[in-house]
């Protein structure tokens, strides 16, 4: 395989590899359709649908802190889910360059999430709620050092939290295509102390593809992706989701989202109001700056304000 060959399905399996990289994230404008628990979900009339206006030049998606929960190139695979219950959510992203609006082809795009009642793999002693600030220092490799979340359930950490497990449920990384797109299987993400519910996002750029994945480049782009309340609401609804007693951030009181709608990581959703658990389409052009370091250690995103929870964390 040449450097500049993306894997493909046969070529890469879905638990091959971890990955040396450092890369950006732009967000893409395809539509995907969720295949929901009794079907597939029907794009038609009834659908709860946003669109964007064009699909042309964009400006500079936002950058985020990374949280403290990333594990890096740890899975390379496009199915995230698992085992984990919930409802279907397929993420379909677009990365094009900001200044130039061409897409980036053979990115590695990461996304990790927690799941329906808030724990993250990796990181399940810590349970429902956690937080601080990015990682730091090499990616972990096999068996979890260092001591266990010291923040505790909802507690605000201090700095990039090594894993206290090997499980890597939700967690995932995979190439754009020509058009720049990648498309996520994953489910509807669960909400914990302090955070609006949503999903981690990075893309890499300059590295290669090779039979252990995708070595070398950098991340030009570290965010976070966003759900509106009216979907949050009705996921709410169902179980596992239902059995979640943690008191939930709304989009509007989160320290992190930047209140800037799609251009601060706010998904376009579709899916059936009165069904939602057969399934939710999401998708999101991120517009990224390829040349540049976004690594999300940094920060980025405004500082939590009055009208944010005061338990707001950075996971």
């Amino acid at each position: 395989m040449t450097d500049s060959q993306a894997p493909t399905d046969a070529q890469v399996p879905e638990d091959r590899g971890r990955l040396a990289r450092r890369t950006v994230l732009v967000a893409g404008g395809a539509a995907v359709t969720a295949v929901g628990v009794g079907g597939t979900l029907a794009a038609n009339a009834s659908a709860t649908q946003q669109h964007e206006t064009q699909d042309a030049c964009y400006t500079l998606t936002s950058e985020l802190v990374e949280g403290p929960y990333y594990i890096d190139a740890d899975k390379i695979r496009r199915d995230v889910t698992e085992d984990q219950p919930g409802i279907p959510l397929l993420l379909d992203l677009k990365v094009i360059d900001a200044d130039t609006c061409k897409p980036l082809r053979n990115a590695a795009v990461d996304i990790w999430h927690c799941n329906a009642t808030g724990v993250y793999s990796g990181y399940e002693s810590g349970g429902n709620g956690g937080g601080g600030p990015a990682p730091t220092g090499a990616p972990p490799s096999g068996t979890p050092t260092g001591a266990p979340p010291s923040g505790g359930p909802g507690g605000g950490g201090g700095g990039h939290q090594e894993p206290t497990d090997d499980d890597r449920f939700l967690r995932g990384t995979w190439h754009t295509d020509r058009h720049g797109e990648v498309t996520f299987r994953t489910v509807f993400p669960g909400w914990y102390q302090g955070r609006c519910v949503h999903i981690h996002v990075k893309v890499h750029v300059d590295g290669a593809w090779t039979d252990a994945g995708y070595e070398g480049g950098h991340t030009c782009h570290t965010g976070q992706l966003f759900f509106d309340e009216k979907a949050v609401l009705a996921s709410a609804a169902l179980e596992p989701y239902a059995s979640n007693t943690t008191t939930r951030t709304t989009l509007t009181e989160d320290g992190i989202y930047p209140q800037n709608g799609h251009e601060g990581g706010l998904l376009y959703l579709a899916y059936d109001r009165r069904r939602i658990g057969r399934g939710v389409r999401a998708r999101l052009t991120l517009a990224v700056a390829p040349d540049e370091t976004n690594d999300g250690t940094g920060g980025g995103g405004p500082a939590p304000s009055a009208s944010a929870s005061p338990s707001a964390t950075t996971g």
